[in-house]
């Protein structure tokens, strides 16, 4: 049985290294209580107690905590409960807590970045269930900051129709921080078995040409990403002349420390039935187009990005396909560093609904896909905006939208179904309003290089328009004028078919919707009262169920 005076830490983190009262477990003399630290992190008993200890268990090795509390208490010493992503800090010490206090400062502490109200779900699946893997084979990563690397597979599972019911990463060990994402195209059916032969490095002037036929993402991985599994009505349909024959597998490896000599044999494991579910699911990615004309000015506390997937490009594809509309299920939330919070927006009619994914405390190392607590149809001429917020404090140059992980990107990928014939819904805003906002008159026409040459006024005169942004002098309140005025651009539309054809909006003009009627969040409803005990809480309530489970050494 835990001895007395003992106590475990369990702290709760926000985002960049600003701290948050911690979740602290202290027994004493057959009593727990709350307890929270200050900004120097002195341990204090919470006048507020908002805990309540459920189980607890501890022998020679292993220590077992479940304990209970409202998602939102309205004590300034807890933090609130949401579908965000949660830094979960942990410490303990092998010593009592003595009279001088505390004793959790040790090698014994770690930290997990958790969606405690995402929950994988789980499906007992039959142990003969079959699977495959796609997998690289020894592939070697360049000593650079950042490498894509496609390899090209056949689907095993021919001429009969199968459903994959779920999706486990296979990382190989010790590289888990050097696989940064994995994304899943399906390729043209007119392809042969030549193309299995090698991979190379993908966007590369010398990438095979049967790569540019992959362009609708299948499936996507990230970073902290668990496995993931498909609701029990539907799955990723294969096996059929419909269903993807070839696909491309791009990994993105992230190797900032250029280390050399890594050698990666990391992919996906598809699990699948010939039990078939009542849907086949698609994936449509939205947001930002990956471009330059996506750029952040430095040392910004806050930036805001758009991707727009507008009710034109909605109202052609789903009007033609599925006019009473398709359900999303889940979605990734995608960015890099200098990503601090992405939210997918929802508007029909000018009424802005309730939002369709968050992450108000993004985790650029925490990122997998959403399951929605409730299916939310799109509709024809609904519009969706992935929204994206950015800090470049710690930065003096200007920050671009492109691959590394030092640029940016700003995209969302929503799982649904039935299947349609739309692969991506985005956007990109003009580019000529954003360099008349630091002073160009003229470019060089016509355009013969990339980025092109700006040749007015003289101070940018023969400079790409990279170099002109990174000449001009921003400040914060000039980078508060420029984000007005990105967010109102006229914006250049993506909207993509299957095996490289487009719906007919692909590249026309359209603008920001006009929002008559924002949705207004619902009021926090504060609560002091018990949890039920944490056998008998039925899914919905206000009330979570927190497990800690820690292995000591000795």
């Amino acid at each position: 049985m835990p001895s007395k005076n003992r106590c475990w830490y369990v702290l709760l983190k926000m985002q960049h290294n600003s701290w948050c009262p911690p979740v602290t477990a202290c027994h004493q003399g057959g009593r727990w209580h709350d307890y929270h630290t200050d900004e120097n992190r002195v341990l204090k008993k919470d006048p507020q107690q908002d805990y309540r200890l459920e189980y607890a268990m501890e022998n020679s090795t292993h220590t077992i905590l479940a304990f209970s509390r409202e998602l939102h208490t309205c004590d300034p010493n807890d933090k609130s409960i949401t579908e965000s992503t949660v830094r979960v800090i942990w410490a303990y010490h092998h010593k009592d807590l003595g009279e001088a206090g505390q004793n959790y400062h040790g090698s014994t502490r770690g930290t997990k970045s958790l969606r405690l109200l995402n929950p994988e779900k789980a499906e007992v699946s039959p142990a003969s269930l079959s699977y495959f893997d796609l997998t690289n084979k020894d592939v070697p990563v360049p000593d650079k900051d950042t490498t894509y690397w496609c390899q090209m597979f056949k689907i095993p599972v021919q001429h009969e129709k199968h459903h994959v019911t779920k999706v486990e990463p296979l990382i190989q060990k010790g590289h888990e921080n050097l696989v940064h994402h994995i994304l899943l195209y399906q390729c043209s059916s007119n392809l042969n078995d030549s193309v299995l032969d090698y991979g190379h490095e993908c966007y590369h002037p010398n990438m095979p040409d049967s790569f540019f036929t992959c362009e609708t993402v299948i499936f996507a991985w990230a970073i902290g990403g668990e496995g993931f599994t498909y609701p029990p009505h539907v799955g990723l349909s294969i096996g059929t002349a419909a269903d993807p024959q070839f696909v491309l597998m791009e990994v993105h490896y992230d190797n900032p420390t250029y280390t050399e000599g890594l050698v990666d044999n990391s992919g996906l494991r598809l699990f699948y039935t010939p039990v078939l579910r009542k849907y086949d699911a698609g994936v449509i990615e939205a947001g930002l187009w990956v471009s330059l004309f996506h750029n952040i000015p430095p040392g910004m506390p806050e930036f805001v990005s758009e991707g727009h997937c507008t009710l034109e490009c909605l109202e052609e594809a789903l009007g033609a396909e599925r006019p009473s509309g398709i359900h999303v299920f889940a979605v990734l939330l995608h960015a890099h560093l200098a990503g601090r919070a992405i939210r997918m927006r929802h508007f029909r009619n000018g009424e802005e609904q309730k939002l369709l994914a968050y992450d108000d405390e993004f985790d650029f190392n925490f990122q997998e896909f959403q399951y929605l607590e409730e299916e939310r149809t799109i509709m024809p001429g609904d519009n969706l905006i992935t929204e994206c917020h950015y800090s470049t404090m710690d930065r003096i140059r200007m920050t671009w939208g492109g691959l590394s992980t030092r640029n940016e990107m700003c995209l969302s990928y929503l799982l649904y179904y039935p299947r349609i014939n739309l692969t991506r819904c985005a956007s990109i805003p003009d580019i000529m309003e954003q360099l008349q906002f630091i002073g160009v008159k003229e470019i060089y026409r016509p355009v013969r290089t990339w980025p092109f040459i700006i040749k007015s006024p003289k101070q940018y005169k023969n400079l790409s328009f990279m170099d002109a942004m990174n000449k001009f002098k921003w400040s914060k309140s000039e980078g508060l004028s420029y984000n007005e005025l990105v967010l109102k651009l006229p914006m250049n539309v993506r909207c993509s078919k299957t095996d490289n054809a487009e719906w007919s909006f692909q590249g026309m003009t359209a603008f920001p919707p006009e929002i008559e009627r924002p949705y207004k969040t619902e009021p926090v409803i504060c609560s002091s009262s018990s949890c039920l005990p944490f056998n008998h809480i039925p899914p919905g309530v206000c009330c979570i169920i927190l497990s800690w489970f820690l292995t000591r050494a000795g």
